[in-house]
């Protein structure tokens, strides 16, 4: 079930080039259908995939024999878990979308394209055919952003690609060191991780693929494309690369340099841990002090992927899934987070700088959009009965297994976050500050009801994540039992 999201995805793309141009309602109803139908399959897959150790091969097909290339899709609880994300970051992004009348056919057709490379990134288990379909995630972010975007579009679409191709030329220099030196003609993950490198060759060789994947993660130093494409992104597009994309680089970071360099992580994994916090503080930070509403939302992900990168170097078994749950969690909340300021609010006041949005009393003026960002906020601060309560609390706990300082001065970006959210909260929706004559007033146009759709849908995420973690953590744990993990497992790593 869960090969046909890829399917459908890239099948639905090519109907939609197909339609007429002058069809953009039929354009909306498809792309929603196609992504409707995608959550289905990605839901079923879930259901079927029931929590085991094992992994479930859904296409095992000869591809380039004489590399040992095979198109192999196959799925464990981590791909599971997301590729059930992306499917509920599609449907949201959809309806967050349905007020696009540019060129509408052409935008739903590359978001089609983008999610069935994401699709295909989280079910590949050949490593070529995984750096395929990251490729292809590539291509269309950059005509999204610089077709459809708004502030400095061709600046940062041109800065997330190349950010992008830097980063996959490393993985591509990785991934010719382990082909060549596992000497097992094929590029299954699973046989390569049974047959790893020298441990002096692991050294150099993981920070090229972890580096070359963590670029599309936001990791610290390299994380500036974020918040600058985040920002010029349309709405869809920016709750696919917080929501979605950057988890590309966090999952290839696990599931490639981790597992087919179990002896490189021991060397790297303190250094790596210190980029992480200082990923999560400086977020948070840079965060607190911005004056453009959307960028506060771009730097605050920049520090929550720093959680993710922290559990993962934690290499403690409740870190790592914290890790992944955190991957979730955060596509989730900031899906949600740049649906309201993207759409709700910048679409209906024509401006993110939070000067002017406080005297514009939006509380008042968009009760559900102040709503939906109060409950996005507060799971993002991490408040218990959200998601990101749960994700958080376990990476903090696998950090103090490894490293108790690092874990403690992490604790303090919670504190950051609480800060930087509050006062986002504060100025856009219930300042007090009295009406400005300058600053024109917000369209009453009211929220639709896509707009509610794709809002109650996430939150509801959020919440029955939050309340009842078990709906995935049954999946994670047993996933990090399987012999893809032998390498960390025999190293005393996990």
């Amino acid at each position: 079930m869960l090969a046909w999201t890829i399917y459908i995805s890239f099948l639905g793309a090519l109907l939609l080039a197909l339609l007429p141009r002058d069809q953009a309602r039929l354009a909306r109803w498809c792309s929603l259908g196609i992504a409707v139908l995608g959550l289905v399959f990605a839901v079923a897959g879930l259901v079927e995939n029931r929590p085991s150790s094992a992994l479930i091969t859904l296409v095992d097909l000869p591809w380039i024999p004489s590399l040992g290339i095979r198109f192999h899709l196959a799925a464990d609880g981590i791909s599971a878990t997301l590729v059930l994300l992306t499917a509920l970051a599609s449907v949201a992004g959809i309806l967050f979308s349905w007020n696009i009348g540019h060129r509408t056919k052409e935008f739903f057709a590359f978001y089609l394209v983008l999610i069935g490379g994401v699709y295909g990134v989280f079910l590949s288990f050949d490593l070529f055919l995984l750096f395929v379909f990251y490729e292809i995630a590539i291509i269309p972010k950059y005509f999204l952003v610089a077709i459809w975007g708004s502030t400095r579009r061709e600046y940062g679409a041109m800065k997330l690609v190349l950010y992008s191709f830097v980063g996959s030329a490393l993985v591509l220099m990785a991934m010719i060191v382990v082909f060549v030196g596992a000497d097992c003609q094929t590029m299954n993950l699973v046989t390569l991780a049974a047959h790893p490198l020298a441990p002096a060759v692991q050294r150099w060789v993981f920070p090229l693929a972890f580096i070359g994947f963590a670029v599309l993660a936001g990791l610290w130093p390299f994380h500036t494309w974020a918040p600058t494409g985040h920002v010029a992104a349309p709405t869809a597009a920016s709750m696919l690369l917080a929501g979605v994309v950057m988890k590309l680089g966090a999952y290839g970071c696990l599931r490639v340099a981790m597992t087919l360099c179990p002896d490189g992580v021991r060397e790297w994994q303190l250094p790596v841990a210190i980029l992480a916090l200082v990923g999560i503080l400086y977020g948070a930070l840079v965060a607190l002090t911005q004056k453009d509403f959307k960028f506060v939302i771009g730097y605050s992900s920049v520090s929550h992927m720093g959680f993710v990168i922290l559990g993962l170097m934690s290499l403690h078994e409740t870190g790592l899934q914290g890790a992944v749950l955190q991957m979730f969690s955060h596509g989730v909340l900031a899906g949600l987070l740049f649906g309201v300021v993207g759409r709700m609010v910048y679409d209906r006041t024509h401006t993110r700088e939070l000067a002017k949005l406080e005297t514009m009393n939006l509380g008042r003026v968009m009760p559900f959009a102040a709503f939906t960002f109060v409950i996005a906020g507060f799971a993002s601060m991490g408040m218990p009965g959200f998601s990101g309560f749960v994700a958080e609390l376990q990476i903090l706990i696998g950090a103090w297994h490894a490293f108790p300082t690092l874990a403690v001065l992490a604790g303090l970006g919670i504190v950051l976050g609480a800060a930087y959210t509050l006062r986002a909260l504060q100025r856009s929706f219930y300042s007090a500050a009295a009406p400005d004559p300058s600053v024109p007033a917000p369209d009453p146009t009211p929220i639709t009801l896509p707009e509610k759709a794709g809002a109650i849908l996430l939150m509801v995420t959020t919440v029955a994540v939050g309340l009842y973690p078990r709906l995935l953590l049954d999946y994670l744990a047993p996933a990090f039992n399987s012999p893809l993990f032998d390498g960390l497992r025999k190293g005393g790593l996990l």
